[in-house]
């Protein structure tokens, strides 16, 4: 080392300055920024799990537990999940098996439907969102809202839906026994089209969990930290997080890919 330093005509206590210094650079400097990137995009939504995902795939290879410790050190946090709207009002029409039967996987497009009406309470008045999740790749395929849980807004929300089917297309469509459900013309729609209808068992939230799961994710990141001064502008809102649910956001159990990326690479590959 003294040759080198010689060499170089750098004094001892330069040399050990920096060789200090360089010891207490921040291994992780960049990996933090890219971080702190990600969760300001996704507007504080994403978890260490998606930060993961998304920074693998922007060619950073950093361990889940990694991930997980640096938003620790940055404070950047999720937020917790609400209640639901429960829609159930007793027996109003004929309630149908429970087929689905809590398997929520599907191995294809259109093959597994669930659906469930939720709530929302805009300065003091309420608003009602009805959608249609694909179990294939959790994307929401329809949906419509409300002013008012009305019968019209699920069949609305139905004939969206039976637009994405081809004639082979024959899915099983699960729900609760809330009331709408159960009406005669909610059912005979579905059999025109040649969805077979399941719903949970009465009071069973689980039967339907992955929709249940879906609404917890939608009011954490989108409903709960904002204050909307309008109907309109929380419509508006809610029409652009659909949007960016499903297109942009990632989702670990998807490889890494939002929805729409899923269902896109899948039908490439078959």
């Amino acid at each position: 080392m003294q040759v080198i330093l010689l060499a170089a005509q750098m004094p001892k206590s330069v040399y050990y300055y920096w060789q200090k210094a360089s010891s207490n650079t921040d291994p992780h400097a960049n990996a933090k920024i890219e971080i702190k990137a990600i969760f300001n995009t996704h507007q504080g939504r994403y978890g260490y799990r998606r930060v993961h995902l998304e920074l693998r795939n922007r060619g950073q290879y950093l361990n889940h537990k990694t991930v997980q410790k640096l938003m620790g050190q940055l404070g950047l946090r999720s937020m917790v999940r609400p209640k639901r709207y429960q829609s159930y009002k007793g027996g109003v029409g004929k309630a149908a098996p429970n087929l689905l039967e809590r398997n929520f996987r599907a191995s294809k497009p259109n093959q597994k439907w669930v659906t469930d009406v939720t709530e929302f309470s805009i300065r003091g008045q309420k608003v009602y969102l009805s959608p249609i999740l694909d179990l294939y790749n959790q994307e929401i395929i329809s949906y419509e809202i409300g002013d008012r849980p009305q019968l019209s807004m699920v069949t609305t929300m139905l004939s969206s839906a039976f637009k994405h089917l081809k004639q082979a297309d024959k899915p099983m469509l699960h729900s609760d026994q809330g009331w709408q459900y159960q009406m005669g013309f909610y059912q005979q729609a579905l059999k025109k089209q040649g969805v077979t209808q399941s719903m949970s068992r009465k009071g069973n939230c689980l039967d339907n969990a992955v929709m249940e799961n879906w609404f917890g994710i939608m009011k954490t990141e989108f409903f709960y930290p904002k204050r909307f001064e309008t109907i309109e502008s929380f419509k508006q809102g809610l029409h652009e997080y659909i949007h960016y649910y499903n297109h942009d956001r990632i989702k670990q159990k998807l490889k890494g890919l939002s929805p729409v990326q899923y269902r896109t690479q899948s039908l490439v590959l078959t």
